[in-house]
Parts: C-alpha cells; structure tokens; sequence
C-alpha cells in the first residue's frame, strides 16, 4: 500500500546515466524550491511504461508551467534506462532503483509481475515543495495509468 497523503515523503538519492555519467537523482534537490511529480513504472522496454514515459515527455512543459519536476523511478538499472530514453526520446529524468529500496519506502512494491522478479507497481506521488506527500496512487494493475488530469490538480493546487 503506498505511503499516505499528508505523510512526509521518504528522502531519497538514486543513480541516473546521462552522456556525462552517473548523477544522483534526489527528492531533496527540489525541496523549497519546486513540487515533484513522481512516478513509478515497472520496467523499461515494456509497452505501457514506454508508452507512459512518451507521453510524460510529450506534455513535460505542462507539468513546468505547474512549478514541478517529474522523476521516473524503476528498478532497472540506469544504463537500461539511459538505452531505453535515448530509443524512445524520453527525456524525463529517470533514476534507478535497483535495490528497490525507494520503492519499498513509497510501499509500491509489485511481487513476481510476469512471473520474473519484483519490480515498482506503476504508481504516481505529487510531492509538495515542503516534502509532503499530497496525492498518491497506485494502479490496481501495472496495465493501467495513473489518472494524471488528478495529479494535474493537485499541483494547479499548489501553486
């Protein structure tokens, strides 16, 4: 079950390849300074999440003109994830979770999907400037998308 609105949101550093490196990816980078969309997705080079991701890169500048950033976070790691924007132009940020440990802490954990292995449920948080959590939903399946035109409101909320 993920992690409550209203609940400080678990702080966290992860690992994401760019042409320079390995960056680290942090919640406590935008702290008082701009709202964090995040959004978990069980794997890249699957369907939906890449469908997902493209379409989050399509509509970025709406989620900027909110005063957010939008992390992706899946347990692949950050050099699948780096093939798998540069083939498909996603150009969110993207951070690896490969030890799962973010995504235990947010609670969206997704036992055995397809039968391979544990991954993050497909899941979405809007994490306000002050590092509260103010809208959080896991999908009942890693099939469907988070209901983003919420997520939209809640941070025109926040503004």
């Amino acid at each position: 079950m993920p992690i409550a609105v209203g609940s400080k949101a678990p702080s966290f550093t992860l690992k994401s390849k760019t042409d320079t490196g390995l960056v680290d990816v942090s919640l406590a980078g935008n702290l008082g300074t701009r709202n964090t969309v995040i959004l978990f997705f069980p794997l890249a080079f699957t369907g939906v999440c890449t469908q997902e991701m493209c379409d989050i890169t399509s509509g970025l500048s709406q989620y900027a003109s909110l005063g957010a950033e939008v992390i992706g976070i899946s347990v692949d790691s950050p050099f699948a994830q780096e093939a798998w924007a540069k083939q498909h132009k996603i150009t969110i940020k993207l951070a690896s979770d490969l030890n799962k440990t973010v995504t235990d802490a947010f609670g969206v954990r997704f036992p055995m999907l397809a039968g391979v292995g544990d991954t993050s449920a497909r899941a979405a948080f809007v994490i306000d400037k002050g590092g509260v959590v103010q809208y959080a939903e896991q999908t009942a399946t890693p099939k469907d998308l988070p209901n983003f035109e919420a997520i939209k409101a809640v941070l025109a909320g926040l503004q």
